[in-house]
């Protein structure tokens, strides 16, 4: 027989919880995940061997950042070590991270195991959490998430050494889609304003140059010599500005253009 107990992380502190005795852990599943929904049925299933909460979020952040580095930390190491039975061979101790498992199983001699059955139970602790351990509200233990999450976020970015270079490459990379929309929006403004007047894509190669000049002819069969000055301003080419003003005389695109609101 085969004693599993699954080590649960939480924010507020580490909880070891013990599942009945079987021959083979995988019978355990159709089990788990017809009860992993009904905190009773859960009860009967998984039940609170032990709830070693953290004195300080100071402490919290340090068994936090030992875990996500596959590391013992001393509090852990205390708590298996009081908790879980002597005969270590008859002990099977589920954890939801293999880093950390294979860190257990290399400091202190107990077998690891992860996935399967494990992620049920696990989901099923992590839903019932706050009903297993006593005075432990639902709030509390979503405060208690927030401010780990947030202390290791900054822990986090405190530590990364490349925190100046990132800001760098994230402002690279708005450059860079900013460039993909710009140009997007000037090819749909050539596409759509070419059904109207085509011939003026063949004349404007720049599309800053192109957008402004849609704006100010609108309707190309408005377009006459008293606009040609400001259209030698737009293009900053005379010979450029009489060639969309012959252009727009004898154009072949849709007559129609429907203004914008």
């Amino acid at each position: 027989m085969v004693v599993l107990h699954v080590l649960f992380e939480h924010a507020v502190g580490y909880a070891l919880l013990a599942l009945k005795e079987v021959e083979e852990i995988s019978l355990l599943l159709p089990q788990v995940e017809e009860c992993v929904l009904n905190l009773g049925k859960f009860h009967n299933v998984v039940r609170l061997v032990a709830f070693c909460p953290f004195s300080s979020s100071q402490v919290a952040l340090e068994n936090a950042n030992a875990v996500s580095e596959g590391v013992v930390h001393e509090d852990l190491r205390l708590l298996l070590e009081t908790y879980l039975p002597s005969k270590k061979k008859k002990v099977l101790l589920g954890v939801g991270d293999p880093k950390i498992g294979a860190a257990i199983q290399e400091e202190l001699g107990y077998n690891c195991q992860t996935g399967g059955v494990i992620a049920e139970i696990l989901r099923g602790v992590r839903l019932h959490f706050h009903n297993l351990v006593k005075g432990l509200t639902d709030l509390s233990a979503c405060k208690a998430q927030l401010g780990l999450g947030h202390s290791y976020s900054r822990a986090k970015v405190k530590f990364n050494v490349n925190r100046v270079d990132n800001m760098i490459i994230q402002s690279i990379s708005l450059l860079d889609q900013l460039d993909k929309d710009i140009n997007t929006f000037s090819m749909r403004v050539r596409e759509w304003y070419g059904y109207h007047f085509p011939e003026l894509v063949k004349i404007i190669n720049d599309n800053a140059t192109y957008c402004r000049l849609a704006q100010f002819i609108g309707n190309r069969r408005e377009l006459n010599e008293e606009k040609l000055e400001k259209l030698e301003e737009l293009t900053m080419d005379g010979a450029k500005a009489k060639a969309i003003l012959d252009a727009s005389r004898s154009s072949m695109g849709q007559c129609r253009i429907q203004q914008p609101v």
